[in-house]
């Protein structure tokens, strides 16, 4: 049994094949947890879909903003962009259930691996949380999108604000925060400002900021963060964080890290080359 953490797919099917298949896997034995951002830019929006959505309970899938991009779109709550690759999974006869199945998707994961607690999110944790309080702040965004009042949200989900968070935050600015962070986050204050503008490397960082994974004392630091959405970051294998995101979509490569076992913590990189879509324009919400 094997256990694979997956960056950002963003539609590219044939270079998720590739992967799976260089990593022998098998929905029977191993386990795959994608980053996010599983459509939208690459060719095959609909087949990375349906191909997660065969293996069951052996993939386990978050979404980053390009997912609730799409989920807006079918939401008549935002127009597709001329970028967009959607339509394939807009207009398929089995559009509803592909949509049914992502909004059922997760806004962050933890498990217990090799005596670590491993979190995975698509792009970020704001310092001010820790590992438990960014899975409960998850619990009520995907409950949300479950419910009758999603398509209330996706109509006010593209805004920067609020930019810090606040426990006292009620109502759709409290959802929309923890949105943010979750499926946007790159660089903040140490007080934990958001920024998002901003969107080279972590040398990049506009003044005033860092990359959210180098506030010092951040609450989450007692367990492992992976993460994708951060192309222009590229590969980091740290004690503390993991970054997925190589930038496949772009002409990268798309990486799985192997997780051998439960029992022990032996990380391994594997990764394929994927060939150029298009030049990058960042993130989309």
């Amino acid at each position: 049994m094997a256990l694979y953490m997956i960056g950002d797919i963003q539609g590219c099917d044939a270079a998720l094949g590739q992967l799976l298949d260089t990593i022998a896997f098998s929905p029977s034995r191993d386990t795959l947890y994608v980053l996010g951002d599983l459509v939208n830019r690459g060719p095959a929006s609909d087949l990375v879909v349906r191909r997660l959505m065969s293996y069951g309970d052996a993939a386990r899938c978050l979404l980053g903003n390009h997912d609730l991009h799409l989920l807006a779109v079918s939401h008549q709550a935002r127009h597709a962009k001329r970028k967009d690759t959607l339509a394939c999974i807009l207009n398929a006869p089995d559009s509803a259930s592909m949509l049914d199945w992502l909004a059922h998707q997760h806004m962050a994961l933890c498990e217990h691996i090799g005596g670590k607690n491993v979190l995975m999110v698509h792009a970020g944790v704001l310092p001010q949380w820790t590992a438990a309080q960014t899975l409960q702040l998850a619990g009520e965004v995907e409950t949300l999108l479950r419910s009758p009042q999603a398509t209330e949200f996706f109509h006010t989900m593209y805004a920067d604000h609020p930019a810090k968070w606040s426990e006292s935050l009620r109502g759709m600015d409290r959802i929309r925060l923890i949105v943010n962070a979750l499926t946007r986050l790159r660089y903040c204050t140490a007080d934990g400002v958001m920024e998002f503008e901003s969107k080279g490397g972590a040398e990049h960082a506009p003044a005033g900021h860092m990359p959210w994974f180098d506030v010092p004392g951040r609450s989450s630091a007692d367990a492992v963060v992976a993460f994708g959405h951060w192309s222009t970051l590229g590969w980091l294998g740290r004690s503390d964080v993991y970054a997925l995101d190589l930038g496949c979509v772009w002409g990268g490569q798309l990486a799985a890290l192997r997780l051998e076992a439960r029992t022990r913590w032996a990380p391994e990189l594997i990764a394929v080359d994927c060939p150029a879509m298009q030049t990058p324009t960042g993130s989309f919400i």
